[in-house]
C-alpha cells in the first residue's frame, strides 16, 4: 500500500513541475501527464510499477470526464446546433473512422482493432481547440464556429465507441451485430433506468442535500451518483463511462446542474491527469527508433489527411474555402479521447501493445503541433489560398449603406451584457450609436428590438470604417480580452480620422500597455467594481456623499498613477 502511494506521490510530483513548465510554454497541460507517464513508466524508468492501480484510476477519471460531457449536453442547444453537428460533425467522424480504419486493416490490423483505431484518429482534442480559439477571439468567427460544431459531435460520438470496445473485446461467436444489437438493448434498457432515477430520485435526492446546506454532503452525493450509475452499466456488461454520461445527462436539466459542475472539476481533473499518465505508460520510448516511418505517416495523415477531409467537408457545406482551410487546420491532430479508445483497447485485449506504439507517438506528435496549427491557421490557410488572408465575409457594403447618413455617433464594439447596459444609458441620453459583434444570436434579438445592431468582426478596419466610426464621436472597445483589442485599436488607428478610444479591460495589469498602443482611456473592471461596491458600503453606513465623492476620486486618481508608474 505505501509502495503505491509514494509512486503516486512521485508520479503527480512529477507532473506538477512538467505542467507548470508546458503552461509557459503554451501548450496544453495533457502533454505533461504523458511524458510523466512515459518517462515514469515501465519502459522507461519503471517508477509506476502498480498498473493495475494507476489504470483503475484513470477509468474511474474517463467516467467523471464523461459524466461532464453529459452535464454540458443540453438538448435545446443540440437541437439550435443539429445541422452542423449532425451533418457536418457526423460525416466527418463517420468518414474519418471509416477512412482511418480502412488504412490500419489494410496493413494487417485485425477488423475490431482497426474500427477502434479508425476512431481514435478522426477525434481531435477540445481541450486545445476551444481554449486557443478563445484566447484568439475566434471562437465566433464561422471557422471557430464550425470546429466547436464538430468537436461537440466528436465528444458525443466518443460514448458508443467506449461501450462498443468491450463488446468486441469479449468476442463476436453470436455475428456481430447479433452482439451489437443486445448492447444496444441493454444501453437503452440503462437510459430508461435512469431516466427514471432522474426523474423520481436525483432531483428529489439532491433538493434534500441542498436543503441541509452542507458542501461536504453534495460532493459525497455527487461522487455517490456518478459511481453508481458507472457501476450500473459495468453490471449490465457495458463500459462505466456510458452510465456516467446518462447520469450527467440527466442532471443537465436541473437547477443543481452548474454546483455540481463545480464540485465534480477536482476530481474530474486530478483522475484524467493520472488517465493521461496510465496512456503514456503504454508508449515504448526504446521502439521509436524502429517505428519511426510509421509514427511519420501517422502524423502525416492527422495533419494532411484529416485536416484536409474536414476542409473537403466544410467547402461541401457550402462555406468558402479560406473557412475550410481554417477549419482543417484547427482541428488536424488528435485528442484526449482518442487515447480514451486505444487505452480502453488495449486494456481490454482487443488491441496489442506493439500495434498501438505508432499511433500513440503519432498522436503525441500531432498535439503537440496542434497548438502552433490553431494559433497560425489563418497564415496556413494564406499559404494555399491567398484569399483566406481576406478579412471574415462580413456584408461591409450592407453596413455602410445602412449607415451612410449617421454621424457624430458612438460606436459599440461588443454586444454582450455590459455592451448592451452602455447601449441602454446611451439610448436613455438620446444619444446615437451603432454596435456590432460576432455573436449572431444576439444580433438577432437587438435587430428583433429595433436597435442598430450588426454581424461583424471589429478587428477589421473595413468593418470599422463601413461602422462610420472615422465619423463617431467615440469608439468603445468592448471586449474585455486583450488580443481582440489589440487589434481593433491597430484597425483603428489606420482610420482617416481616429475617434476617442475607450477601452474596457479585466484588470488594471494591461492598462499602461493599452495605453501605450493607442487607446485614450482605459477601464479595468476589477478597479471600478471595486470602487463602486466601496461606494456603495460607505453610503450603506452613511458616510456623507461628498466625502465619497472625494474618497474614489483620490483613489483613482493614485492607482491609477501608480499603474502608469509601475
Amino acid at each position: 500500500m505505501h509502495d503505491v502511494l509514494a509512486q503516486i506521490l512521485a508520479a503527480i510530483g512529477c507532473a506538477v513541475l512538467l505542467v507548470a513548465i508546458l503552461r509557459r510554454l503554451s501548450l496544453p497541460p495533457v502533454l505533461g501527464y504523458l511524458f510523466v507517464g512515459i518517462a515514469l513508466g515501465p519502459h522507461a524508468f519503471a517508477v509506476l510499477e502498480h498498473r493495475a492501480v494507476m489504470e483503475l484510476l484513470g477509468e474511474i477519471g474517463i467516467a467523471f470526464l464523461l459524466f461532464s460531457i453529459g452535464l454540458e449536453f443540453s438538448l435545446p442547444q443540440f437541437m439550435s446546433m443539429r445541422r452542423v453537428l449532425l451533418g457536418l460533425g457526423g460525416a466527418q467522424v463517420l468518414l474519418g473512422t471509416l477512412s482511418g480504419g480502412f488504412i490500419a486493416w489494410w496493413f494487417g490490423t485485425p477488423l475490431a482493432a482497426a474500427a477502434v483505431v479508425g476512431g481514435a484518429l478522426a477525434l481531435s482534442s477540445t481541450a486545445i481547440v476551444a481554449k486557443q480559439l478563445v484566447d484568439q477571439a475566434e471562437l465566433q468567427e464561422r471557422h471557430g464556429n464550425l470546429a466547436l460544431g464538430i468537436l461537440l459531435f466528436q465528444d458525443l460520438a466518443a460514448v458508443p465507441f467506449l461501450v462498443m470496445i468491450p463488446i468486441l473485446a469479449a468476442g463476436t461467436e453470436g455475428g456481430l451485430a447479433g452482439v451489437l444489437a443486445i448492447a444496444l438493448l441493454k444501453a437503452l434498457v440503462a437510459f430508461a433506468v435512469l431516466l427514471a432515477l432522474g426523474r423520481y430520485a436525483l432531483r428529489p435526492l439532491f433538493h434534500e442535500v441542498g436543503s441541509a446546506h452542507s458542501d461536504e454532503l453534495f460532493t459525497v452525493t455527487v461522487l455517490f451518483v456518478t459511481l453508481a450509475a458507472a457501476w450500473m452499466t459495468a453490471q449490465l456488461g457495458l463500459s462505466l463511462a456510458l452510465g456516467t454520461f446518462l447520469a450527467g445527462m440527466m442532471l443537465s436539466e436541473t437547477e443543481y446542474r452548474h454546483q455540481i459542475e463545480i464540485e465534480l472539476r477536482p476530481f474530474k481533473d486530478t483522475l484524467l491527469g493520472l488517465f493521461f499518465m496510465t496512456v503514456g505508460m503504454h508508449l515504448n520510448v526504446g521502439e521509436l527508433s524502429t517505428i519511426w516511418p510509421w509514427v511519420l505517416l501517422i502524423l502525416a495523415g492527422l495533419v494532411l489527411g484529416k485536416g484536409g477531409l474536414i476542409a473537403l467537408l466544410v467547402w461541401g457545406w457550402g462555406r468558402n474555402k479560406a473557412v475550410a482551410l481554417r477549419t482543417g487546420a484547427v482541428l488536424a491532430h488528435g485528442g484526449e479521447f482518442g487515447f480514451a479508445l486505444l487505452a480502453l483497447a488495449l486494456s481490454t485485449g482487443l488491441l496489442n501493445s506493439h500495434d498501438a506504439q505508432p499511433i500513440l507517438a503519432g498522436i503525441i506528435m500531432s498535439m503537440l503541433l496542434a497548438p502552433l496549427m490553431v494559433r497560425h491557421n489563418r497564415q496556413l490557410a494564406a499559404a494555399l489560398l491567398p484569399a483566406a488572408a481576406a478579412p471574415p465575409a462580413t456584408d461591409v457594403v450592407e453596413i455602410e449603406s445602412a449607415l451612410h447618413d449617421l454621424s457624430n455617433h458612438v460606436v459599440l464594439c461588443g454586444f454582450g451584457r455590459v455592451g448592451q447596459q452602455v447601449a441602454a444609458v446611451l439610448e436613455a441620453e438620446e444619444i446615437p450609436y451603432v454596435a456590432v459583434d460576432l455573436h449572431a444570436a444576439s444580433v438577432k434579438e437587438a435587430w428583433e428590438d429595433g436597435r442598430k445592431v450588426f454581424y461583424g468582426d471589429a478587428t477589421h478596419r473595413e468593418v470599422l470604417r463601413a461602422l462610420g466610426a472615422h465619423r463617431a464621436r467615440a469608439l468603445i472597445l468592448n471586449f474585455g480580452d486583450l488580443p481582440p483589442t489589440h487589434k481593433a485599436l491597430a484597425s483603428a488607428r489606420t482610420l482617416d480620422r481616429t475617434p476617442p478610444l475607450l477601452v474596457r479591460c479585466r484588470d488594471e495589469s494591461n492598462l499602461e500597455y493599452l495605453l501605450s498602443i493607442g487607446a485614450d482611456e482605459v477601464i479595468p473592471e476589477t478597479l471600478e467594481t471595486s470602487l463602486t461596491l466601496s461606494a456603495r458600503i460607505m453610503t450603506t453606513i452613511g458616510v456623507p456623499e461628498d466625502r465619497i465623492h472625494a474618497r474614489l476620486t483620490a483613489v483613482r486618481d493614485s492607482r491609477y498613477r501608480t499603474i502608469r508608474d509601475e
